[in-house]
């Protein structure tokens, strides 16, 4: 069986509905079968298996007044009756599920192969069961009712650890459940607490109710088991079990979900009537002044308005990241086309940079605060932050204040001086240069220097490293810096929000 088994698998559970009847049993195997055909899903039938001459204690057996022992005893069929149903399900195209409730049974499951074992809810935790069933090769289903967390906890834990192909199912153990203890949110908890497990919904709802199967697939089940009888004027069905025709609305149900919810792991496809209908609410950018070829086009010299022209630049396009010039002359009150403009995107510049600024955090093992204000300095332009430049987290900015700043190797930071902030940095990681006053030294791990008001300094680093700054209040016009064309520059900054999970999670 493929790992993708369980992608869209309704069961059909038949349990002892055959009633201990084997042609009744093949005739509901077929009716299902004709009203399965109509759907584009894979379809497993599914039988439950009990040696019963160990599974009934000798003193109880042949007891009417214990229920499941009645009703175990009373549609008893042999392993031969059991392979003929088994032999029909295959004829039918379905897949060969089992529910073994017991040792000797899970070698019956293997002996008369069928593809899935289902683990039914209240043998969730019977660890002589669990410990016999992953010696076989298939792919095991678990139904959770009743569970507790922690017993949730353990058996995931147990199937992870022995490398099985495995799903677990949503399940309330109440037979006919009424819809006020469906408790379908319990999907999302278990899809968020198991990420990469498989999830379903074993249902145990009314037959007439089609509502919780969509709701459930709306919350990604990917498997969906129902009860299923064939009622006949010799044989009945129970409360919580579905006849052929309401199967067919119940599939209905769980095709329409499937088709309202759309692709998932992926974004969607956007089509082209929809992306014309919001291009036409989109602003616009227009030259408020006369913008000359090579100036930059910015807030200071563009609007935005509505209606846009086709191959015209939109104020989406207008990131923080995205540098448009003029390549030539756009008189005021025109709109800005894309062929008068040259586009250049730094956003994959910023994720580079980012990427090495967070695996050089990784390596440092400094501790972080859980929201970081982030903030790049590119003194010559993002093009350069190579070469120019440093990476500032913001920790505290009081009477006192409180910095990180990193330094990729080969980086460095300009000449500057401050007016008004003295500052001591403490290298924390790597080694730095420091030119102060034009003294020129390279300050190792734990090492710390003083930087007094109005002294020229710049620092670079070969390897990169990683240092705290300690000062006074930080000003944002208190950076001076020899190169007036850095001084000129008012776009040598990029800020960003980062949690704390930016250091495990995959930037974007």
């Amino acid at each position: 069986m493929k790992d993708n088994v369980f992608n869209r698998l309704f069961i059909l559970e038949l349990a002892n509905n055959h009633m201990g009847d084997v042609d009744h049993g093949i005739a509901a195997i077929r009716e299902f079968a004709k009203v399965c055909k109509k759907f584009p899903f894979k379809f497993a039938f599914k039988f439950q298996y009990r040696n019963l001459d160990t599974f009934i204690h000798p003193e109880y057996k042949g007891r009417k007044d214990i229920k499941y022992v009645a009703r175990f005893e009373e549609t008893r069929l042999s392993p031969e009756q059991f392979l003929r149903l088994k032999a029909e399900m295959a004829a039918n195209g379905f897949i060969a599920v089992c529910t073994p409730f017991d040792e000797p049974s899970v070698d019956l499951v293997e002996q008369h192969g069928y593809d899935i074992i289902k683990v039914a809810s209240c043998s969730f935790t019977d660890w002589p069961l669990l410990e016999r069933i992953v010696k076989t090769d298939r792919p095991i289903i678990l139904s959770t009712a009743g569970a507790e967390l922690r017993d949730i906890d353990s058996v995931v834990s147990f199937l992870e650890h022995r490398r099985k192909n495995f799903a677990i199912m949503h399940c309330v153990g109440e037979y006919p459940t009424p819809k006020e203890r469906f408790e379908l949110g319990q999907i999302d908890f278990l899809r968020q607490r198991y990420p990469g497990v498989t999830v379903g919904y074993s249902t145990h709802e009314e037959p007439d109710n089609y509502d919780a199967v969509r709701v459930a697939i709306g919350k990604g089940a990917a498997i969906v088991e129902r009860h299923v009888g064939l009622k006949t004027a010799k044989y009945d069905v129970n409360k919580y079990s579905s006849v052929p025709e309401q199967v067919e609305k119940w599939l209905a149900a769980a095709q329409d979900a499937f088709l309202m919810c759309g692709v998932s792991g992926r974004r969607r496809e956007i089509g082209a009537k929809e992306a014309e209908d919001l291009r036409g609410l989109r602003r616009g950018v227009f030259a408020r002044t006369d913008i000359n070829p090579g100036e930059k086009i910015t807030a200071a010299n563009a609007f935005f308005a509505i209606p846009n022209v086709p191959g015209q630049v939109l104020a989406n396009d207008m990131s923080k990241y995205a540098v448009f010039t003029a390549s030539q002359k756009i008189p005021a009150g025109k709109p800005v086309m894309t062929a008068a403009a040259e586009h250049r995107n730094m956003r994959a510049k910023v994720l580079e940079t980012v990427s090495k600024i967070r695996q050089l955090v990784i390596d440092s093992k400094i501790a972080l605060p859980p929201k970081i204000e982030f903030e790049l300095s590119h003194q010559y332009g993002l093009e350069k932050i190579d070469r120019y430049g440093a990476t500032i987290i913001n920790c505290i900015n009081r009477e006192y204040c409180k910095k990180i700043i990193i330094m990729l190797p080969g980086q460095e930071n300009p000449t500057h001086h401050h007016k008004k902030k003295e500052e001591t940095f403490q290298i924390l990681h790597g080694s730095l240069w420091i030119n102060i006053e034009g003294q020129d030294r390279e300050y190792q791990h734990g090492e710390i220097v003083v930087v007094e008001r109005g002294q020229k300094h710049s620092f670079r680093s070969e390897h990169g490293a990683v240092f705290e700054e300690v000062s006074t209040t930080h000003y944002k016009d208190d950076s001076f810096y020899d190169d007036q064309a850095i001084m000129q520059n008012k776009d040598r900054k990029t800020e960003m929000t980062f949690w704390s999970d930016w250091l495990t999670k995959p930037l974007r």
